[in-house]
């Protein structure tokens, strides 16, 4: 049995140092790996030298080679002396190893070997796996920087592989998306024919990554250890290639990695032969290419047809070299050939923004044979990425199974949804006059029911002794734009258990009401109700009817409607547009790629997913395009927002397409819905300005089983701030709309219209193409956040606990020193303890002094990457499995009988509370605890300038005088007062708390 062996040709160099004095070098190029050394011949007065040398590096460690590094010094080596000289090196690491099938040659730039040192040049090498093919050994992917791949098709022959996307960036630092090949087979030896190679003199003008062929792979999910699960939740900082090295980097993909793509714009057609006996012809297209083919609509009866429709295939999945465009005749039986065009791809032509977009030709059709016929069609075609201008509208061949025409490109383009503007909608029910009642013998007792689409309010009932009513009750109701709806109000008498009778009604349009921006008394009026009998009669016998009610109706544009978790809001901002404030930043996220995802479905007799992904900031919405038939899909897909508040969190989930498992595929009992996979949420505050941070998230999601990671989701994302002044001075300003503190709303109101927001956003979105579906409106907005859970309330409690720890820490510390068990600290505590008691003015100063330090001292400490999803935070990793059967049971419970259900979930509903409750005291010690912990490094800067300002005053002013202006504040007249929170309390509520890692 053969051992493993890592085989380096050296092929030769170009361009090297002279390092001779004589205008040239002696050239020669050693080897290092795993502790081994190898040494090619020198050559003597040669810049480009020419050596084609093979050498073998025993593997000593199979499972361990992506952890060792291959390197290559090149040096110019005095013959007489045997002094050397270097002329540069290249690191390799051991995730690019591939096995000898997929090897190329490739010139690697030669780097400075130290800081003094000097070089320039390339070196091409060959490097790949050999030996015992049988044996079970992990061998990386190949590397994007270590070999451009060939656009050609896969033998049958080939090796099978278990692959997830991998890559290394070009300088040396291997990339965390990490892949593991499983080769299998007896031979693997026999180098695949390549019909393409990038040129020596592109490979700095096209990025890592752009030309990379990756073979179609099947992966096998297998779960982690209960040992090695904390390990993998963890957050891995990534160094991928962003933006490309091109000339001219779009700015707008700066934070995505480049993508080639095959661009195919098919406009129109003229002259083409008829096919039917009625010398008609029902012309399409197909545009194919390996085992994908994309197909226009047909027109009926039309021998010019124009269709304008782009096809775009990614290089990644080509497995030919041919490109054809097809016009076919619709037939009811067979459709028949009218014509082909046929491109060679290695002569297309490259495009990069902002270049014009390229015009297109006129082509003559040939048939089967290559004889040129009668017709022409109008075709443009050239090889772009993600940045062109026609890549959001176009079909795209890695978000459609091969040869699949039938997908509707609607559901797997990408999209971008806005969000209604929603509206509080406040009826204020006053009274009504002159009831007439079915029953004249006896006196009303009657309520009001409120309606707007589906929401439905009651007020309280009234019992009277007259004909008239009086309520003064306000209902709250949330309304969207275009307010297409009717408020309907009508009065009901109760005249028997649970029965009610309808006494009149009224319809108001919400286009007629009156709308406000703060709290100025709006205008009441009188409505007459009709009876319920009469709606449908028109003309003045409609107002004859006496009976009316007196509403007070306004649109309250002064709140923010609340349609996400208050924990993790996106947007701060009240309805009215003329109360928003500028933006003081911009958000830039790019979704990279997902790996290693979990099986959503099953399909030909595998595990496979259709993945996209959803983010959600304010009223933005964007949606990826979804990736067919992948457990690694690659977006790279770049979207901006304007920022108002830093204060907000971005969310972004992964989903599984449910539209592809009603086409056939299995949805493991799910129907159609899309299925969550997971999400990550970031707070902006969190954010460094203008750093771009490259992590891979790890997707965490609860099933009634238990905790379990879906797979990683890898992000790029960078907060731009326009006015550091104007971001700096938001720390002092409320979060939310004046409106929420002049006439607050309850926390039982705030719940149940957040409930309706959330209902509205799903039926408006759900009705975009393509929709997005309620569960995914309901899993990104936490809808359900409120609802009990024992698992929640055990990681509340260990919060709170947390945070009183550094309180138990210092009383255990205070009763050492009492205790003298440290004679010398002692000492010292009692030497400071006595200077304080003399010089009272000293120790306000001290202690903000001392604080100072400590933030200055945290800073060296800082986190340097955004929170994410915490397994054991959540208590996730330790919940019983009767706390996650109680978690996912509905609600109500479906677990017991009526009498013990009734009482269960008035339990829950208690309890609920108090999980909030315990939570908030948690998210105020941890706001504490983020002052000196440069967790938001805006917010600690402030503190820490505070404490030196106030370090100074306390100094120079005394503490006689504070002390009554602090006392003679606190109790100040309430004339002096204002409704509005203190500036230092609006700074203390915009600290982050640990509510962001909480699943």
């Amino acid at each position: 049995m053969k051992n493993l062996k890592l085989a380096v040709d050296v092929v030769r160099a170009h361009n090297l140092l002279p390092k001779d004095g004589q205008g040239s070098s002696n050239a020669a190029v050693e080897l290092f790996f795993d502790g081994q050394k190898f040494r090619t011949t020198i050559k003597s007065k040669d810049l480009n030298p020419y050596w084609k040398e093979t050498f073998y590096f025993n593997v000593s460690n199979p499972l361990d080679l992506h952890n060792l590094t291959l390197e290559a010094q090149v040096y110019s080596i005095n013959t007489t002396t045997n002094k050397k000289s270097s002329l540069g090196k290249v690191r390799i690491n051991g995730t690019s190893f591939v096995p000898y099938s997929d090897a190329v040659v490739f010139n690697y730039p030669l780097e400075r070997n130290n800081l003094f040192s000097s070089s320039r040049g390339e070196l091409a090498l060959k490097v790949y796996l050999t030996g015992d093919a049988s044996a079970s050994v992990n061998l990386p992917q190949p590397s994007s920087s270590s070999s451009y791949s060939s656009l050609h098709s896969i033998p049958d022959e080939s090796p099978s592989y278990t692959a997830s996307v991998s890559g290394r960036s070009p300088n040396g630092k291997s990339r965390s998306r990490r892949t593991f090949y499983t080769l299998s087979g007896s031979d693997n030896q026999q180098q695949r024919p390549s019909s393409f190679t990038m040129p020596s003199h592109q490979t700095a003008q096209y990025g890592a990554g752009e030309m990379r062929f990756e073979p179609q792979a099947t992966r096998m999910y297998q779960g982690s250890s209960s040992q090695s699960q904390h390990a993998d939740f963890t957050l891995r900082e990534t160094n991928p290639v962003l933006g490309g090295r091109s000339e001219r980097p779009s700015r707008v993909h700066d934070l995505v990695e480049p993508m080639q793509f095959l661009f195919v714009r098919v406009v129109k057609a003229r002259d083409l032969p008829p096919k039917d006996i009625t010398g008609s012809l029902d012309p399409y297209v197909e545009v194919k290419l390996g085992n994908y083919k994309g197909v226009t609509r047909h027109f009926e009866k039309t021998q010019n047809p124009e269709w304008n429709t782009v096809f775009t295939f990614s290089k990644d999945r080509m497995q030919s070299y041919v490109l054809e465009v097809v016009v076919m005749d619709k037939d009811l039986i067979r459709d028949d050939f009218a014509g082909t065009v046929r491109f060679d791809l290695h002569e297309i032509p490259r495009r990069v923004p902002p270049d014009s977009p390229l015009a297109p030709e006129w082509y003559r059709l040939e048939d089967k044979k290559g004889e040129k016929k009668h017709g022409e069609i109008m075709l443009a075609v050239w090889i772009g990425t993600q940045a062109d201008e026609a890549f959001a509208d176009a079909w795209h061949s890695d978000a459609a199974s091969p040869v699949d025409s039938s997908v509707p490109s609607t559901h797997i383009r990408s999209k971008v949804y806005h969000s209604p503007r929603l509206w509080y909608v406040r009826v204020n029910v006053i009274e009504a006059q002159d009831l007439v009642m079915p029953d004249r013998n006896r006196f009303p007792n009657v309520h009001v029911k409120a309606q707007i689409g589906n929401q439905v309010l009651k007020t309280k009932y009234v019992q009277s002794q007259t004909m008239n009513a009086l309520w003064n009750e306000d209902l709250m109701f949330v309304a969207a734009e275009p307010f297409d709806d009717q408020l309907i109000v009508s009065v009901e008498d109760h005249v028997g258990p649970n029965k009610d009778e309808t006494v009149g009604k009224v319809s108001v349009p919400l286009t007629t009401v009156e709308r406000r921006a703060d709290d100025r008394v709006v205008h009441s009026r009188w409505f007459h109700l009709q009876k319920p009998s009469a709606s449908d009669v028109e003309g003045p016998k409609r107002d004859q009817f006496s009976s009316r009610i007196h509403l007070r109706i306004c649109l309250d544009g002064g709140y923010h409607v609340l349609d996400e978790s208050t924990q993790y809001s996106s947007d701060l901002r009240p309805a009215a547009k003329q109360l928003w404030k500028p933006a003081i930043g911009v958000l830039e996220l790019g979704i990279l790629n997902a790996d290693a995802l979990t099986p959503m479905k099953t399909r030909n007799g595998r595990g496979t997913s259709d993945t996209y992904c959803v983010a959600k900031y304010g009223q933005k919405w964007i949606r990826t395009r979804t990736i067919t038939d992948s457990l690694n899909p690659k977006f790279n897909e770049q979207y901006t927002w304007e920022v108002f508040d830093p204060a907000t969190v971005v969310t972004v989930g992964v989903f599984d397409n449910g539209y592809f498992s009603e086409r056939g595929g299995n949805a493991n009992g799910n129907g159609n819905r899309d299925m969550k996979i997971g999400k990550v949420r970031i707070r902006i505050s969190t954010l460094e300005t203008g750093r771009v941070y490259t992590h891979s998230y790890p997707l965490i999601v609860l099933h009634p089983s238990g905790v379990k990671k879906m797979g990683e989701l890898h992000l790029a994302i960078r907060f731009s701030c326009t006015s550091m002044v104007n971001m700096m001075s938001l720390y002092s300003r409320p979060l939310l709309p004046k409106m929420h503190y002049i006439r607050p709303l309850s926390v039982v109101q705030l719940d149940m219209l957040r409930y309706q927001a959330v209902n509205i956003l799903a039926t408006r979105l759900s009705r975009s193409e393509p929709p997005l579906r309620k569960e995914v409106i309901e899993y990104m907005t936490d809808a359900n956040s409120h609802m009990w859970s024992m698992r929640r309330s055990k990681a509340n409690f260990y919060r709170l606990m947390a945070v009183f720890n550094g309180v138990f820490a210092v009383s255990k510390w205070l009763n050492d020193v009492c205790l003298w068990k440290n004679p010398i600290t002692t000492v010292l505590v009692y030497i400071l303890f006595i200077m304080l008691v003399f010089f009272p003015e000293l120790i306000l100063p001290t202690m903000f002094l001392y604080m100072f330090l400590i933030g200055a001292w945290n800073y060296r400490f800082r986190p340097r990457n955004p929170p994410h999803m915490n397994t054991r935070l959540s208590c996730a990793d330790t919940a019983m499995s009767d706390e996650l059967d109680e978690e996912f049971d509905a609600f109500p419970t479906a677990r017991s009988p009526d009498t013990v259900r009734a009482r269960y979930d008035r339990l829950r509903s208690v309890a609920s509370r108090i999980q909030r409750v315990v939570g908030d005291i948690a998210s105020q010690g941890e706001r504490i605890q983020a002052l000196l912990s440069w967790r938001d490094p805006r917010a600690t800067l402030i503190f820490m300038i505070f404490c030196i300002a106030a370090a100074i005053v306390f100094y120079a002013v005394p503490l006689q005088l504070l002390t009554a202006i602090a006392g003679s504040y606190i109790m100040r007249h309430p004339r002096f007062r204002h409704k509005l929170p203190p500036a230092p309390l609006n700074f203390f509520r915009r600290l982050p708390a640990r509510t962001d890692s909480m699943l």
